[in-house]
C-alpha cells in the first residue's frame, strides 16, 4: 500500500504539543496542513511555533532554508471543520475523553469526501470504541504519536475490530513516508507501548517498597548496569506521579484487575500527598535550585583477590574483563565465579539466601544482569545472609579490580534489572501471543518509544529464554502470585527447542 501523496491535504484537530507536532512533520514531508482548533489564538501560537521550530533547525543544519520556508507556507489555519471537506487524512490530538473524540469523528464523517482516512492519536481510548457510532468506521484508525513528535520516531498504527486493512496499511506507509517508524497494533488497552512498560515501574515501586535499595541506588543499577537511559524514579518524577499512576489504574482496569498491573500502593501515596515531581519540586527526588541528588550506594574499596574460578571452557565476556584485568581465572566446572570460598552466580530469580540454603554453601553471592558486561559501570551485587564478610568482601574486591563500581542491594528474588527485563520480556511475549502484535513490532516499539538499550524479547533471546522463565518460575513461586505468570508463548518457544529456544528466528 502506498502512502499518501506529497501535496495531498492533511487536517490536524488540535494544537496542543501533539497537535502541532503532527502538524509540523506532516509539512515538512510536503503535504498542505490545515490546523483547526476551537480557539484561534491557539492554533496561531502553535503555527508560529512550528516556523520557530523550522528556524532552529535550519540553524543546525538539519533543515535547508528553502524548504523551511516551503514547509512553513504549506500550513494555515482554518476557523470551522467545514474547511476539512477535501481533506486526504484527519489526525486528531484534542482531549482524551470518548465522547468528545466520538462527537468529532461523527460529525467529520459528514464534511469530508469518502476516501478520507480518520485517525485518532489518541494513547489510551479505544479505537474500536471510538469507530462504533460511524457510519463507516471501517476509515478510523489509531495514529499514536509520541512527544516531542517531530524527535520521537515511533509511531503505534493501531487497528480496531472494524478498522479496514488498506486504511491501517496507508497510515502505516504514511508514516514512514513522514521519517517515523511505524509498527501495527491491534486495539487493546495501552496498545502496546503503554502495556509492555508497566513493568519497568511496577517492579522498581515492589523493590522500594521491599526496601531493596533508595531511589537513587535504584536508578544507579538501571542506568548503569542496564543501560537504561533514564532509571524509573526519575522518569517517573520527570512523567509525573499523578500521569504514571493515572495510567497504570486505566490499564490495571482495563483488563479487568489482571495482578500483573496492579498498582503501587506507594506511588498513590506520592500522589495522595502532592509529591508529583519536577512539575511539584518534589518526588522521589527534590528539585529546585537548592535541591542535590543523591549518591547511589557503592561499596568501599577493598583488597583485590589475586585469583577465582570460572567455566573457562565457554566465551564469557565478564570473564574475560577479569582476566584482562590481571585476575587469575582457574577453570571450575559448572556456571557462574568462585573466589576465596565464595560462589558468585548470576541471579536466576531466587533471593541470594534461598540458593544458598539449597546448595548447602553459606558464602554465595549474586550478581545482577548486564546489559553490556565489557562495557558497564557498575555491578549491582546481593549477599545471602549466611555469607561471611570475608567471603563478600573478596567478591566486591574482585569486581572492582575489573573496574567496577559496586553497589550493593539487599537480597530480594530477582535483584532489579533481571527481574524487570523478565517481566517486560514476559509482557512483550503476551502481546505477540494475543495477536496485538508481532515480535518485531514489539521491540521497536520500547526501543523507539521509550527509548530501551534493547527491545524486550531480543534482550530475553540474549539472556536465554530457558533463564528468563526460570526467574520468572522462581519469583512466581517466592511470591505466591499470578504477577509473575510465565507466557505460554514463552513455555511454548522453551518446549519446541529446550536447548536454542528463541523469540526471533
Amino acid at each position: 500500500m502506498q502512502a499518501l501523496a506529497a501535496g495531498s491535504i492533511v487536517v490536524v484537530v488540535g494544537s496542543g504539543a501533539m497537535g502541532s507536532g503532527i502538524a509540523q512533520v506532516a509539512a515538512a514531508s510536503g503535504h498542505m496542513v490545515l490546523l483547526y482548533d476551537t480557539r484561534a489564538e491557539a492554533a496561531d501560537k502553535a503555527i508560529d511555533g512550528i516556523g520557530k521550530a523550522y528556524a532552529k533547525l535550519v540553524e543546525k543544519g538539519r533543515m535547508g532554508a528553502v524548504a523551511s520556508d516551503l514547509a512553513r507556507e504549506r500550513i494555515r489555519r482554518i476557523d470551522t471543520l467545514q474547511e476539512a471537506a477535501d481533506a486526504a487524512l484527519v489526525v486528531e490530538a484534542i482531549v482524551e475523553n470518548l465522547d468528545a473524540k466520538r462527537a468529532l469523528f461523527t460529525e467529520l464523517e459528514t464534511i469530508v469526501n469518502d476516501h478520507c482516512i480518520l485517525a485518532t492519536n489518541t494513547s489510551s481510548i479505544s479505537v474500536t470504541a471510538i469507530a462504533a457510532p460511524l457510519r463507516r468506521p471501517e476509515r478510523l484508525v489509531g495514529m499514536h504519536f509520541f512527544n516531542p513528535v517531530p524527535l520521537m520516531a515511533l509511531v503505534e498504527v493501531i487497528s480496531g475490530l472494524a478498522t479496514g486493512r488498506d486504511v491501517a496499511a496507508t497510515v502505516f506507509a504514511t508514516a514512514e513516508a513522514w521519517g517515523k517508524n511505524p509498527v501495527h497494533a491491534k486495539s487493546t488497552p495501552g496498545f502496546i507501548v503503554n502495556r509492555v512498560a508497566r513493568p519497568y515501574y511496577a517492579e522498581a515501586l515492589r523493590l522500594l517498597l521491599e526496601q531493596a535499595a533508595d531511589p537513587a541506588t535504584l536508578d544507579a543499577v538501571m542506568r548503569d548496569c542496564g543501560g537504561f537511559r533514564m532509571g524509573p524514579f526519575e522518569l517517573m518524577d520527570l512523567i509525573g506521579h499523578d500521569i504514571n499512576f493515572s495510567v497504570t489504574q486505566s490499564v490495571f482496569n482495563a483488563y479487568f484487575g489482571d495482578p500483573r498491573f496492579t498498582p503501587s500502593i506507594l506511588q498513590q501515596e506520592m500522589v495522595n500527598a502532592g509529591f508529583l515531581g519536577r512539575k511539584t519540586g518534589r518526588g522521589f527526588y527534590r528539585y529546585g535550585d537548592h535541591a542535590a541528588k543523591p549518591d547511589p550506594q557503592t561499596e568501599a574499596p577493598q583488597a583485590r583477590p589475586e585469583a577465582a574460578a570460572a567455566d573457562t571452557s565457554a566465551p564469557d565476556p565478564l570473564a574475560a574483563r577479569l582476566k584482562a584485568a590481571g585476575i587469575t581465572l582457574s577453570h571450575r566446572d559448572g556456571p557462574g565465579f568462585s573466589c576465596q570460598g565464595a560462589a558468585v552466580f548470576l541471579t536466576d530469580g531466587r533471593s541470594a539466601t534461598e540458593r544458598a540454603s539449597a546448595d548447602g554453601h553459606p558464602d554465595t553471592v549474586v550478581y545482577d544482569l548486564l546489559l553490556d558486561p565489557a562495557g558497564a559501570t557498575r555491578i549491582a551485587l546481593a549477599r545471602a545472609d549466611q555469607c561471611s564478610d570475608a567471603a563478600y568482601y573478596a567478591v566486591v574486591g574482585m569486581f572492582q579490580a575489573a573496574g567496577f563500581a559496586v553497589t550493593r542491594i539487599d537480597d530480594l528474588p530477582g535483584m532489579a534489572v533481571m527481574r524487570t527485563v523478565a517481566m517486560l520480556a514476559n509482557e512483550a511475549a503476551d502481546a505477540v501471543n494475543q495477536g496485538v502484535c508481532s515480535a518485531r513490532a514489539v521491540d521497536i516499539a520500547m526501543q523507539k518509544g521509550v527509548n530501551y538499550p534493547r527491545g524486550p524479547l531480543a534482550w530475553a533471546d540474549t539472556v536465554g529464554l530457558r533463564h528468563i522463565v526460570e526467574v520468572l518460575s522462581n519469583l512466581a513461586a517466592i511470591y505466591g502470585e499470578d504477577r509473575y505468570r510465565v507466557s505460554p508463548l514463552l513455555r511454548r518457544r522453551l518446549v519446541a527447542d529446550p536447548a536454542g529456544a528463541r523469540i526471533h528466528a
